[in-house]
């Protein structure tokens, strides 16, 4: 088959320091689930801290932190009160200085959250804007307006919140505020300049702290056509499968979102090296690459695999699909399996494939707490191992989740009241939400919280938590943690550039492609074993069968041998 390549073919191990971004192995950590250093069963920046020698163990590139900023937490911190400090409960900017100053002498990178298209009501901005009358400028600065009837006490329009309910709050003097997501997320005006100016203050503010790097929340969403008067919105859906006109939406993906994007180029480019951006924009994939433009943020999020069955023709596309998309517009292409939205992909393939009947296998499992239909941990756990294995082989950059380096399932049996996520509340316990995959990670054995912390931590954490801890995986070379430790560290040795050959053979069962520097990834998707080519095998993600690849399972190999 003909050979892959993106804008360059580097022969150098490692990217130039403007570039370390193409090809980083980036982990994401969600602040409030990694590590508790004070008991209070809430993990924290001290915490990250003390975990830093074993992120370094790990090999990674790059730590993106979920957001740690003052919230309420009505969305997980992604309803921020002041975009320009650390929450008490998780520490102080002293405490994130010595935390940015202890990756960066392990050679990691620091990719911060911010969150633009709103922020909490509890912002400074939105309790001014309350306390404001009506076309104050202070109201400018987010979406309000007058409501409908003779007394305006009907919505602006019948909108839908992206958490299930109403897309508009009223506010004592009458008015309404448009929040796409919890009442307590009110959206921002980003056609007022203000709005724009203080987040290029922001942008600043952590890139003079060090910050080499922002996951840019809902990337998508900033700019919004508001223009009077206010229709009933087309389907989203239809915007994702291409048959709505692209850019047509009036809330999401619209063209005029890319010259507030430029924007910040500017600012990250006043930097040596620029800072880097990587959004994250749930929108069609023709329309993904314009928000990795290099003149925009230089990154955005792949979902596709997150959203593919175990499936050697999904993952062919998909692979091929995103490698040209990266080609066409300059940047690398980004693999994610998992992040903390979504349910964890061991889960996700131990469970049966969608079809007619289950459309949905992921959300029937987790309405039903985790007994239908059958979950088989195992066989999940071998295909994320195999999926993983693929992934880093692959040219661009690997964004990997907390925890996924243990294997971690999703959890499924939290109960009602000790559930957080407003998916789950705002929906009346129609959809589970978001929280089986952010229970804090088991780090020892024993204890109350597998020391996480302390204490007892914030979300339950299963029995069995700590037979697949750090502590025990750590000993077991055959661990999924020993497995990961070993990806990583033969993909800086191997990885030489962002170009790749199919090899004869891929098709409907096996994923087999050559890498520049003599190496080869091949992937069984099938029932059965098949024979291994010729060479060295470096890194497996499972148990080989003599020369045979067992069904289920990723190999890596070297030339010669």
């Amino acid at each position: 088959m003909h050979p892959v390549s993106t804008t360059r073919s580097a022969s150098t191990a490692r990217p130039a320091a403007a570039d370390w971004w193409r090809q980083a192995v980036v982990y994401q950590i969600y602040p409030r689930s990694f590590a508790d250093s004070d008991g209070d069963g809430i993990g924290d920046i001290n915490g990250i801290t003390s975990r830093v020698p074993y992120l370094a163990s790990l090999g990674i590139d790059a730590v993106w932190l979920s957001p740690f900023y003052p919230s309420a937490l009505a969305d997980g911190g992604y309803d921020v009160d002041d975009y320009r400090d650390v929450d008490p409960v998780l520490g102080t900017l002293a405490d994130f200085d010595e935390l940015i100053g202890r990756l960066h002498a392990q050679q990691i990178k620091v990719i911060v959250d911010i969150v633009p298209n709103h922020t909490s009501n509890r912002h400074a901005w939105f309790r001014e804007a309350l306390a404001a009358p009506k076309g104050s400028p202070a109201r400018d600065r987010y979406i309000f307006r007058d409501g409908l009837g003779p007394d305006g006490s009907r919505p602006p329009a019948d909108w839908k919140s992206g958490f299930g309910g109403p897309a508009w709050a009223r506010v004592p003097d009458g008015q309404w505020y448009l929040h796409l997501f919890t009442p307590q997320q009110p959206d921002l005006n980003w056609e007022n300049r203000e709005v724009r100016d203080d987040f290029l203050t922001t942008i600043r503010f952590w890139s003079d702290r060090g910050v080499d790097g922002f996951r840019v929340d809902v990337a998508h969403g900033l700019a919004k056509n508001m223009a009077e008067p206010l229709g009933a919105l087309p389907d989203e859906k239809h915007m994702i499968d291409g048959t709505l006109p692209a850019g047509s939406h009036p809330l999401w993906d619209r063209d005029e979102v890319q010259d507030i994007y430029a924007g910040w180029r500017q600012v990250f480019n006043e930097y040596d090296p620029p800072r880097m951006a990587v959004a994250e924009a749930w929108v069609h994939p023709s329309r993904r690459p314009r928000y990795a433009s290099p003149r925009g943020l230089g990154q955005a999020f792949s979902f596709d695999l997150l959203q593919a069955d175990w499936n050697a023709g999904e993952y062919l596309r998909t692979i091929t699909d995103n490698l040209s998309d990266a080609q066409r517009q300059g940047s690398s292409t980004t693999w994610v399996l998992s992040n903390h939205d979504v349910i964890r992909h061991p889960t996700r393939y131990g469970l049966p494939p969608k079809d007619d009947r289950t459309a949905q296998p992921a959300r029937d499992w987790l309405l039903s707490n985790g007994t239908s239909p059958r979950l088989d941990r195992g066989l999940g756990l071998r295909r994320a191992r195999a999926a993983i294995l693929l992934v880093l082989a692959l040219p661009g950059s690997a964004y990997l989740y907390q925890g996924e380096e243990l294997g971690l399932p999703e959890i499924a049996d939290i109960p009602e009241n000790r559930r957080q996520d407003p998916v789950f509340t705002r929906s009346h316990g129609t959809e589970k939400g978001r929280d089986g995959c952010r229970v804090p990670l088991p780090w020892t054995q024993h204890g109350p919280s597998f020391g996480f912390g302390a204490g007892h931590a914030h979300l339950p954490q299963p029995g069995w938590f700590g037979s697949v801890s750090v502590e025990v995986q750590r000993q077991d070379p055959a661990s999924t943690l020993s497995m990961y430790r070993q990806a990583l560290s033969w993909r800086h040795k191997l990885q030489t550039g962002e170009s790749m050959e199919w090899m004869p053979g891929t098709g409907d069962q096996v994923l087999h492609f050559a890498r520049p520097g003599g190496w080869r990834s091949m992937t069984n998707f099938g029932p059965g074993p098949v024979p291994l080519p010729h060479g060295i095998v470096v890194v497996s993600s499972g148990p080989l069968d003599g020369h045979q690849l067992p069904a289920d399972t990723t190999a890596w190999i070297r030339n010669g041998g």
